[in-house]
């Protein structure tokens, strides 16, 4: 959850300033937004026909909707960037998370490599 102190998050708020926003890993809403918000992320990268990683950005509104905001198929993958905190929030140290990634990416080549097929000239 990002919970900015500046009115708008910009490029300065997010990579400048010190106390422009604060990052809350895990996000402190309830346990059932919490569920709802990590259903329509699952939906939105199954949609899509993500592999491997992505980071889906949701806002949750005042009202309680979640409205997606993007999926970053690109995330940044420093040890102090977004996504690798998360994961880390839910048990996947950064080691054990590009390894995960790794696997994932050879058992996505090995099934590319079965769905090829060869064509006979004459």
């Amino acid at each position: 959850m990002v919970r900015r102190i500046d009115a708008f998050y910009s490029y300065k708020t997010k990579y400048i300033s010190e106390h422009g926003a604060e990052i809350v890993i895990p996000a402190d809403i309830d346990a059932r937004t919490q569920q709802r918000i990590q259903q329509i992320a699952v939906q939105a990268y199954q949609a899509l026909d993500c592999a491997g990683l992505a980071r889906v950005d949701v806002f949750l509104c005042a009202d309680g909707r979640i409205v997606i905001n993007e999926v970053n198929t690109l995330p940044g993958f420093t040890r102090i960037s977004m996504y690798p905190k998360l994961w880390q929030a839910s048990g996947l140290d950064y080691r054990s998370l590009i390894t995960r990634l790794i696997e994932l990416a050879l058992e996505r080549h090995a099934d590319d490599q079965l769905l090829r097929s060869a064509v006979q000239l004459p």
